[in-house]
């Protein structure tokens, strides 16, 4: 494959390091369902690819679950046509390695709600708690 796979307006996954496999896709087709090699598998050696080593280390961690050996393999049968199916694994490969270059997010800093919340909140507790209590039978 040589047409190179756009990731972000920083990154660009060399058309080389990614491999393309067909095979024949269930589902509808009609009569062209026997015949047509219409599901794509798209490959991307980690191991073999040009990108630098923290971006690699990073997907590693983060794709770890889906790493098949090295590699990253993106399926695709959902279309009849083998076109749209390639499209279809190339947009899925680029948003899964997108999704997982992204900068971890902000550590979570611990908070308290404040003292005026706080009053509020046992305010309304205790409004509730008086009009349940304004419902019960008297047993005296």
């Amino acid at each position: 494959m040589s047409a190179d796979l756009p990731v972000s307006p920083r990154l660009t996954i060399p058309g080389e390091e990614l491999t393309e496999r067909f095979s024949r896709s269930s589902g509808p087709g009609g009569q062209g369902v026997n015949t047509t090699d219409s599901r794509v598998e798209l490959v991307w050696d980690l191991g073999a690819s040009a990108l630098p080593a923290d971006l690699l280390d990073r997907l590693r961690r983060r794709l770890g679950g889906r790493l098949t050996g090295a590699a990253l393999v993106v399926v695709a049968s959902e279309h009849r046509s083998q076109l749209r199916n390639r499209e279809a694994a190339r947009d899925r490969l680029a948003g899964l390695v997108a999704r997982a270059l992204e900068p971890p997010p902000p550590p979570r800093r611990a908070t308290r709600p404040s003292r005026g919340a706080t009053e509020r909140r046992i305010a309304s507790k205790k409004r509730r708690a008086a009009t349940k209590r304004t419902r019960r039978p008297d047993y005296d």
